[in-house]
């Protein structure tokens, strides 16, 4: 059976090193770094999201905007949004929570906001250096799947890694930082998706399974490698009429036949999750630094 990889205490160990560091920082008589976030519209899962990062900040000791739009505000009001963050010096960095309403284009508010306060990571300038390896703000859900594996020690160099699901936000970055000459990286990266052909072949030949394909328990055990690490970046609500909320949380791997497989796996809830708001706040952490 699987060793559980637990994101939720590794997300709190992580924000207890960030508290350390606020600490120092205003022990120094300096400001203590601050995230602001936009949410545009009332999506529900982007409310809680936004609502933990807030908590998350208060924890730390960060201070934290949270900016709240109706879901009719224009692209050119939310640029004009984004353009005044970028000039306010008290923020160190801020995200625009994705998805945007339909009549926004998303690609171009990423673009508005400053490289050096895209604690989101997703500026093609960030994901530039990102690629040729040049100090930057990383993606925040492929940076904690790093911190993940660093935190628990799992051997990574010459392993084959296998990321199924290539999006901008998770997928992509994943590979690229898996290949990396660094730890965690120096992997064998084979990135999969929906037009791989055998795709059960490719990712059974994975020692380590990055599943973030977007459907709920979509990998089986059958297409997992005996002993592999697993790591779960999905998370879906499933109708269970048994539970008081009416469903259950579930990710892209069906966990209870891949944990029998599997030496690793994160769980869902509780794995991945909780890092890439650990991640944020270690990105604007980093920001405050870059910004000087």
């Amino acid at each position: 059976m699987a060793e559980l990889i637990d994101g939720r205490k590794t997300s709190n160990d992580i924000l207890e090193e960030i508290a350390a560091e606020v600490t120092k920082i205003k022990s120094k008589g300096k400001k203590a770094p601050h995230l602001a976030a936009v949410l545009v519209g009332d999506d529900g899962a982007s409310l809680t999201y936004v609502n933990a990062k807030v908590k998350a900040c208060e924890k730390v000791g960060f201070g934290s905007t949270l900016i709240h739009l109706p879901k009719d505000t224009t692209e050119a009001v939310l640029l004009q949004k984004v353009a005044d963050l970028n000039n306010d010096d008290e923020i160190d960095g801020f995200i625009v929570q994705v998805p945007l309403p339909s009549h926004i284009d998303e690609q171009k508010v990423v673009n508005a906001i400053s490289p050096a306060k895209d604690v989101d990571g997703f500026h093609p300038e960030n994901v530039g250096k990102m690629l040729l390896d040049l100090p930057t703000l990383l993606p925040a859900t492929p940076k904690g799947i790093m911190l993940l594996l660093e935190k628990y020690g799992i051997e990574t160099e010459g392993k084959n890694c296998v990321v199924l699901g290539r999006s901008h936000t998770v997928g992509t970055p994943a590979s690229v930082l898996m290949s990396r000459k660094a730890y965690p990286g120096n992997s064998t990266v084979t990135l999969a998706h929906s037009r791989t052909q055998n795709l059960a072949a490719v990712t059974k030949r994975a020692d380590i399974l990055i599943v973030a394909i977007g459907k709920a328990e979509f990998v089986t055990a059958d297409m997992v490698k005996e002993g592999a690490v697993v790591i779960d970046v999905g998370i879906h609500r499933v109708v269970a009429p048994e539970r008081k909320s009416g469903f259950r949380l579930r990710g892209d791997v069906k966990f209870e036949e891949v944990a029998a497989k599997a030496s690793y796996i994160t769980p869902v809830p509780g794995g991945v999750g909780p890092m890439t708001i650990a991640s944020l706040l270690h990105n604007t952490l980093l920001a405050t630094e870059l910004n000087k």
